[in-house]
């Protein structure tokens, strides 16, 4: 039976694949409607189904190849999966940024619970430059680039604009108190007269962070699509939970999948800018494959529940908040 399958196979490559429309052939089960049968037969994927009236007898894939029957199946346009391009519409799972930020993830599409716009969710670090709101790092109706920055993103590529934000704070910093500065100099001076080679440093305490999300608005609902790259539709939320299998969707890494490792974590994470840290609490751990860029992935269960938005990692691990959290702060619900 694998002989004939094979030899049907070979005549299908030699005579049928330049028929219009088909763009492949393979091996696989039969369908009948939706349902799969247990019979193998030779499989053409055509980009869309024609009608055989609208085909001569000559163009029509044929029942049977010796003896071994066939099957057609609309596949679509077949074409390769760009991550760091230009795509619209563009789903989550590809290339986005500030535009004064890198690259990072097109998370998910959401809509706004008031005003039923669609939106597109990202990390605050990639949508809105990681601003707390007061530092002049980012504003509403900033420009929003699909692809981002790093990928060749430019004011021709706006996808869309900053529309909100949840602010992230600094938990370290320089302490400014002109009192305490005073007073560190005074004390460094009588350490150092017997320890060279020490010094105190005063730092500020800060707000801790529970999310790293933000919202851009499209310039057209039609320019984005919920889909997300190699995983589809979103089905719901749930809550994470250790030893739970997740799954993510990175403009860097593209799809890869891993358990929950903890929850309601408390962790500092480098902001890559100076010594700055922000502490997040109520976060998420899993040993999901990660790298710079994937920042802003949506993270889901086997069954496509959204679970958290990632926003750090490490070498073997991803840090994300989890999806409820950021869906009331930033008052959204996924499409």
């Amino acid at each position: 039976m694998v002989r004939k399958l094979f030899r049907s196979l070979n005549i299908a490559k030699r005579r049928y694949t330049g028929l219009p429309n088909v763009i492949g052939v393979g091996i696989g089960y039969k369908k009948k409607g939706q349902r799969e049968t247990d019979e193998l037969a030779v499989i053409f994927f055509v980009e869309k189904k024609l009608p055989a009236e609208a085909l001569r007898i000559d163009q029509l894939v044929p029942r049977r190849i010796a003896g071994v029957p066939t099957d057609v199946v609309e596949i679509g346009e077949v074409r390769f999966l760009g991550r760091t391009g230009k795509v619209r519409p563009a789903p989550p799972g590809v290339s986005i940024g500030h535009y004064r930020v890198t690259a990072g993830t097109f998370g998910a599409v959401v809509k706004d619970r008031k005003t039923g716009e669609i939106m597109i969710l990202s990390n605050n670090h990639i949508l809105a430059n990681t601003t707390d709101g007061n530092d002049g790092r980012a504003q509403i109706g900033d420009p929003v680039y699909q692809p981002g920055s790093y990928d060749g993103g430019s004011d021709d590529d706006v996808i869309g604009n900053l529309a909100g934000f949840i602010p992230v704070y600094r938990y370290t910093g320089d302490a400014e108190c002109k009192v305490a500065t005073f007073g560190l100099r005074a004390a460094n001076t009588v350490i150092q007269a017997f320890r060279p080679n020490y010094y105190l440093r005063l730092e500020k305490r800060g707000r801790v962070n529970l999310v790293d999300c933000a919202v851009a608005r499209p310039l057209e609902p039609d320019l984005i699509t919920p889909e997300i790259l190699e995983i589809g539709r979103v089905a719901g939320i749930r809550e994470p939970e250790p030893g739970l299998v997740v799954k993510k969707s990175g403009r860097t890494s593209g799809l890869t999948i891993g358990k929950i490792t903890a929850i309601r974590v408390v962790l500092n994470v480098t902001m890559g800018m100076g010594n700055d840290a922000a502490r997040f609490q109520e976060q998420v751990v899993a040993d999901l494959k990660s790298a710079p860029g994937d920042s802003g992935s949506l993270v889901l269960d086997e069954e496509n529940r959204a679970v958290g938005l990632l926003f750090a990692g490490s070498t073997d691990y991803s840090v994300f908040n989890p999806i409820q959290t950021v869906l009331e702060k930033l008052g959204v619900d996924l499409v």
